[in-house]
């Protein structure tokens, strides 16, 4: 029987669009760094609504870490609610980057 590759991690990814006082207090920046922590690729932006969205991409497992992390979010912000729609993986978006 020939050898069968190891199960691969399904690829899942996830927009976030986080509310409260998330601009202005670096969330960007400790989201960044909570991603690459976590292995997973994406991007995180100010919206001129106020919000702020993360696109997170990479195991399941850390993808629910890192939502767990965006509910509270750093130390001065004041995180009041997070809408999450869950995808399928796309194609690879590489590192995890901080967009203007």
């Amino acid at each position: 029987m020939p050898d069968e590759p190891p199960d691969q991690p399904e690829i899942r990814q996830f927009e976030a669009i986080v509310h409260g006082r998330v601009q202005g207090v670096n969330f960007r920046h400790h989201t960044r760094t909570q991603a690459l922590a976590l292995g997973l690729a994406g991007y995180v932006r100010n919206r001129p609504d106020g919000t702020v969205q993360v696109v997170a991409q990479g195991e399941e497992r850390a993808l629910s870490k890192m939502l767990g992390w965006l509910h509270r979010g750093p130390m001065l912000a004041d995180v009041r609610k997070v809408d999450v729609t869950w995808q399928d993986g796309q194609e690879s978006m590489g590192d995890f980057k901080v967009r203007i």
